[in-house]
């Protein structure tokens, strides 16, 4: 999914130019301080972090610059490198195919290329170690025709293939989309004029998706750079991994391996800014059909790909996890294990997902809400720089927003007794994290607000937030409940956060699903990770897949 939303702000300018003049009104007081106080909360993260390590007792630049700290930042970037060149790859390819040729079985591939996404990347790991080990139903099944099945899928390469199987999304689907709505005209006429299929791509089309592959390929560098929980079943030491074993025991590499992590964050953020700015978007409106290439000899290749694909990004993941969940069942009906699992083990950890998910869409677009009204309604340099804080955190990892919530409740008396170790807490984090997802449909709903029935309004006599009520909610109710629904999504498969900060008591399916699987607990976890993933597949389809045209 693309980075948000410079898009969303385009429209939101674009739906309110012809009712503004050219000079906006001067914002209320009231709105201005509102929006700096939440724009400093959205950034105490990466201020406390900067903070502690700044005030620490040792010198944060000596602990920066030792093997301890530098071979974690290493295979960091060869990961990220290697899925980010991988996904930009395999999504041109899969988008090409999907929509350019005459692949058979096109509009059922587009709809379950996609899919992936449902996965939260631990999950994903998880069943692919499972599945070749010892007794996983990958090494059986190859055991059976006298082949070694039992391959340790661990380390770098174990790393690459899941993220890379689990992230090309983000490249795939604004590059389909981009290449739906080229015309074919052009095309064409490089036909017409000589060129082949491949020049043609090559001279014509692929300078008009570059901007879309190469906003997909950071997006995926930079979830990369961020993944703890593949890394972490993959035994693979990153930066993410490296904090998480020195949390604990050696706090000052813990801090100063996040400050790395931040810089390597913001730095990818900059580069995306960068591309985008240097690359000219072809125009959106789609002009004729787009041009279809027949693939003569090599359909039954181009077939076996997307297939495979989806077979390891989407099938094997979900046969895996109904495999250790059926067999679980299976022996603790014939006596042989017994099931650490009843359905209330199940409900509590669903119900606190909803929950915590629920509350956090709500508190997220409630804090953004204030910043939306001030950038699209008012001139400001404080909704400027509070848009612009708030739009920047989506760059900043889900480790990084824990261990800082972590540190600060445990190094302040007052904190540590109110704060840790609560449910208020935990939303906090979840909304630092998530909130720049609900801004730009935010900053959309308040713009598709005519301002003419608000002055109507007021010179009838209306109070502001009666206006407020009875003219505004209504009017941006969708696209509020557009932006709530995308933090919902996102904080269900939010792990790093929830095992770091959430209350000893509120178990949710992702930390359930991650801890039975550490401790070998299989058929437990892949009960957990089926009811995970069947509320992702829902809400994934619902907000995201079924308008991914009207997204990039």
């Amino acid at each position: 999914m693309p980075t948000p939303n410079e898009s969303f702000r385009k429209v939101a300018s674009s739906t309110t130019s012809a009712e503004r003049s050219t000079s906006l009104p001067t914002s209320p007081r009231g709105l201005r301080w509102t929006s700096a106080i939440l724009a400093f909360l959205f950034a105490f993260p990466a201020i406390y972090l900067v903070w502690r390590n700044i005030t620490s007792d040792t010198d944060p630049f000596g602990v920066l610059f030792t093997r301890r700290t530098l071979d974690p930042l290493r295979r960091t970037l060869v990961l990220a490198v290697l899925v980010s060149a991988t996904t930009a790859v395999v999504g041109t390819v899969l988008a090409w195919l999907t929509t350019r040729t005459d692949l058979p079985g096109q509009r059922l591939f587009r709809t379950l290329l996609p899919l992936p996404l449902v996965y939260p990347t631990f999950v994903g790991a998880a069943a692919f170690i499972r599945t070749l080990s010892p007794g996983g139903i990958a090494s059986d099944l190859l055991g059976t025709i006298g082949l070694d099945g039992t391959i340790e899928l661990r380390g770098l390469f174990g790393a690459w293939l899941v993220l890379s199987l689990f992230t090309y999304p983000y490249v795939y689907l604004p590059v389909a989309a981009r290449l739906r709505r080229l015309p074919g005209s052009i095309e064409e006429s490089a036909r017409l004029l000589g060129d082949t299929s491949w020049n043609a791509f090559r001279r014509v089309v692929l300078p008009q998706i570059s901007s879309a592959i190469a906003t997909g390929s950071l997006l995926v560098f930079l979830y990369a750079v961020s993944d703890f929980g593949a890394v972490q079943l993959m035994r693979y030491d990153t930066l993410t991994r490296a904090i998480w074993t020195t949390r604990l025991n050696n706090q000052q590499v813990s801090l100063a391996l996040s400050l790395v992590l931040l810089v390597l964050a913001g730095t990818s953020v900059g580069a995306e800014r960068f591309l985008e700015r240097r690359f000219t978007n072809p125009p959106s409106t789609k002009v004729g059909r787009p041009l279809q290439f027949r693939l003569g000899r090599a359909k039954v290749a181009s077939f076996g790909l997307v297939a495979l694909v989806v077979f390891l990004g989407l099938i094997a993941p979900a046969v895996a996890l109904g495999d250790w969940a059926i067999t679980g069942i299976i022996r603790d009906a014939n006596g042989q294990r017994d099931l650490f699992l009843s359905a209330s083990d199940i409900w509590v950890p669903a119900r606190n997902t909803a929950l915590a998910s629920a509350i956090t869409a709500f508190a997220a677009v409630l804090a953004v809400l204030p910043i939306a009204q001030l950038v699209t309604r008012h001139r400001s340099r404080v909704g400027e720089v509070a848009n612009g804080v708030v739009i920047s955190t989506f760059a900043l990892p889900g480790l990084l927003v824990a261990l800082a919530v972590f540190f600060w409740t445990g190094e302040f008396a007052w904190a540590r007794e109110n704060l840790r170790g609560t449910l208020l807490i935990l939303i906090f984090a979840y909304v630092v994290r998530f909130g720049s997802q609900a801004m730009g449909s935010t900053q959309v709903a308040v713009a598709s607000v005519p301002p003419r029935l608000d002055d109507a309004a007021r010179m009838l006599g209306a109070s502001r937030v009666r206006r407020f009520l009875t003219i505004d909610i209504p009017l941006m109710t969708p696209g509020l409940l557009a932006g709530a629904g995308l933090v919902l999504l996102a904080t269900m498969k939010e792990l790093p956060i929830t095992l770091f900060v959430a209350p000893f008591d509120f178990p949710t399916l992702t930390t359930k699903t991650f801890t039975n699987f550490e401790d070998a607990f299989i058929a437990e976890a892949g009960i957990y990770a089926l009811v995970l993933v069947a509320l992702s597949a829902l809400l994934t389809w619902l907000l995201v897949l079924r308008r991914s045209d009207h997204r990039f």
